[in-house]
């Protein structure tokens, strides 16, 4: 394969000072999983039955998802033997799709391991990347060795999502998959916004006056008063880290489940 796969620009589409956002995929599963027949499938709806297993690439293609552009770049590995050399797309990619063939048991078993990698990386990093438990060769059922039930068992210990696909027929659900990858990206990025803080108001009364104050009513000036006002006051939030957590059980539940709880700042009144 070729970078020819990808999705030219065309001329005059975008001003060249607002570059798409980049997502960067990596593909990853043993050998005869499929790995080049889904990328293929993804970048140009063909398929081909037929690769050299030794050839490593990464293609790029613009993709609109959910009414949003983005840079889609796919990475088709080519781990000899189990992943090795892991650190070429671990540090590259922001998400990552494992694919197994359905008819083939041992390349199952064989993402079990790519799995491991992926989980013990991110706990050795702050930023989680997304992965997609792929069963491919949808196809073949009728030589299927992997139930799907086992896809999604696995994919639940490890905490990922699943899919099963079909990179020589089913060109919708092979994007859907892909595009599925820049939503969870477009969500992890969401969630690790920075935290803007929260200030509240507290209100606090002026210094007392002992007694209204009136003035004389010389040239037909009307009687005024001076009455006293709170002025509000804004204190930022304290961090989590500071704050102290006072947990309040509802009284209103009626019913035998646990009564929902709400957590409050100490000190604080909540608007």
């Amino acid at each position: 394969m070729s970078s020819m796969f990808g999705k030219p620009r065309a001329s005059g589409e975008r001003p060249p000072q607002s570059p798409l956002p980049e997502c960067n995929v990596a593909i990853l599963g043993c050998r005869g999983a499929g790995k080049s027949a889904l990328t293929v499938k993804f970048l140009t709806k063909r398929f081909i039955s037929e690769y050299d297993p030794n050839l490593e690439d990464t293609y790029s293609s613009e993709e609109l998802v959910d009414q949003q552009p983005v840079l889609l770049k796919v990475m088709d590995t080519a781990d000899q033997d189990g992943p090795g050399n892991c650190e070429r797309y671990l540090c590259w990619a922001s998400a990552f799709l494992v694919v197994y063939s359905i008819d083939d048991r041992k390349s199952f078993e064989g993402c079990q391991r790519y799995l491991e990698v992926l989980a013990l990386h991110a706990r050795g990093c702050q930023h989680h990347c997304p992965v997609l438990l792929l069963g491919n060769k949808l196809d073949m059922e009728q030589y299927r060795q992997v139930p799907s039930a086992e896809g999604m068992s696995l994919a639940s210990r490890f905490g990922c999502l699943f899919h099963e696909v079909s990179a020589c027929q089913d060109f919708a659900r092979v994007q859907h998959v892909f595009h599925e990858a820049v939503r969870e990206v477009r969500r992890q990025a969401e969630w690790n916004l920075p935290v803007r803080p929260l200030f509240i108001s507290e209100e606090r009364p002026c210094p007392p006056v002992a007694t209204p104050v009136a003035l004389p009513t010389h040239h037909s000036l009307a009687t005024c008063t001076f009455n006293t006002l709170p002025t509000v006051n804004y204190k930022e939030m304290p961090s989590v880290a500071q704050a102290k957590l006072v947990t309040v059980k509802s009284s209103r539940a009626q019913s035998k489940r646990k009564a929902p709880t709400l957590t409050l700042l100490k000190g604080f009144k909540i608007f």
